[in-house]
Order: structure tokens, then C-alpha cells, then sequence
């Protein structure tokens, strides 16, 4: 299926083939949100933690003597009942990550750039490169395509003025083909995709 190029100005500059396995899919989803979920649980630190009684700082004389008190029978005062104590069955370090195919992730992709071409806010550029490393400057350029969050794909040659320029841009993103994801396609309202970008994606979603 073809397509318009265009260029930083958003003016029609050519045309584009793309291939239909790739942008042209009905979207699913189903799979879309299943690799959004394990790309979710995947970022996620896991670094939550509680101490147990064996961790808890604390002396291991007994409270009281065990009997004549009136109260209860007490060993530690780190136990998980007495204040200050451990805690049990709480967190630990883990790793939240879950495993998923590789032909889904792939698949995942393929209809998240589908579906993104099909509400009409996958857009094909000439190049990402930029004369002005300004961020005001591709603030204004970024306005020329009425979106609200944009998330770029390049060539695995990233332009350096157009990357020092989008830093400071919190509703936009520009990472190399090998960096294209569900989350951040669905994320943002449109996607621009370099020409090189296009032929690099292909090859290695086909």
C-alpha cells in the first residue's frame, strides 16, 4: 500500500510503499494489550521489601519472665505481633517480569503500527534532520502536525541536533527502529517514521 512522504514542514515530498503484513493488519486488541501488560511488568523495579523477624534490628532477651505476669507468653519482642516487629509474608526483592513469544511481541507491533495507520496518525517522513538544535524551534515544528504527543522512530542513526533539540519536549520522544515499541506507539497520538526507519522495521518484523 502506498502512502505520502513528507517532510519536517508536513508538505508532501513523495511516496512510500508499505508493506501490508506490517501497516495494513486489522488491528487486534487483545494481543496489543498483552504485550503492553508484559512490557508493564517487565519495567517494573521490584525492589519492595519488608524485614522478617531474623532482619529486625532488636535485643534477644525475653520481655518478661514467662510466668507470673498475667500476660501472655513472650520469646522476642521482634515477633510479628509486637510493635516494631517483622512483618510476615511481606514483600520481597522479585522480579515481575513474565515471559511472552517473541512471535506475539512481534505480532503486538505489527498491530500497534496498524492501528496507528488506520486512524490516520502514522506518518512517514523524509528525514529527521534538523539544522536548529533548538527545542523551541522543534516545538513549532512539532505544531505543524496538530498532535498533542508524538513518538518518533529513526534510522539506528539518530541526527544529533534533532536529539539535543527534543530532550526537553515532555509530550515527545525519538528513539532508533531497534527501540520501537507497543506502549510507546499506543501512548502518543501520532507516530512519525523515518523513510530509512520504515525499511529497517520491516525487515525485521517480516
Amino acid at each position: 500500500m502506498e502512502v505520502k512522504v513528507v517532510n519536517l514542514d508536513n508538505q508532501i515530498v513523495g511516496d512510500k510503499l508499505l508493506s501490508s503484513v506490517v501497516f495494513g493488519l486489522k488491528p487486534r486488541v487483545d494481543i496489543i494489550k498483552l504485550v503492553v501488560d508484559w512490557q508493564m511488568a517487565k519495567r517494573m523495579s521490584g525492589t519492595h521489601a519488608t524485614k522478617t523477624v531474623s532482619e529486625v534490628s532488636g535485643t534477644t532477651k525475653k520481655p518478661f519472665k514467662q510466668k507470673g505476669t498475667g500476660n501472655a507468653r513472650q520469646g522476642s519482642l521482634r515477633s510479628v505481633h509486637m510493635r516494631g516487629g517483622g512483618v510476615i509474608h511481606g514483600p520481597v526483592v522479585r522480579s515481575h517480569a513474565t515471559k511472552l513469544q517473541k512471535k506475539v511481541r512481534s505480532l503486538g507491533l505489527k498491530h500497534a503500527l496498524s492501528a496507528k495507520h488506520a486512524e490516520g496518525k502514522l506518518l512517514i517522513l523524509e528525514s529527521f534532520a534538523l539544522a536548529n538544535a533548538k527545542t523551541s524551534h522543534l516545538t513549532k515544528v512539532l505544531e505543524n502536525f496538530g498532535g498533542k504527543s508524538f513518538f518518533l522512530i529513526s534510522d539506528n542513526a539518530l541526527d544529533a541536533n534533532f536529539s539535543l533539540a527534543i530532550r526537553n519536549i515532555p509530550n515527545a520522544a525519538i528513539v532508533p527502529s531497534i527501540g520501537a515499541n507497543v506502549y510507546d506507539i499506543i501512548n502518543h497520538d501520532y507516530v512519525l517514521i523515518s523513510r530509512s526507519a520504515v525499511d529497517l522495521l520491516e525487515e525485521r518484523l517480516k
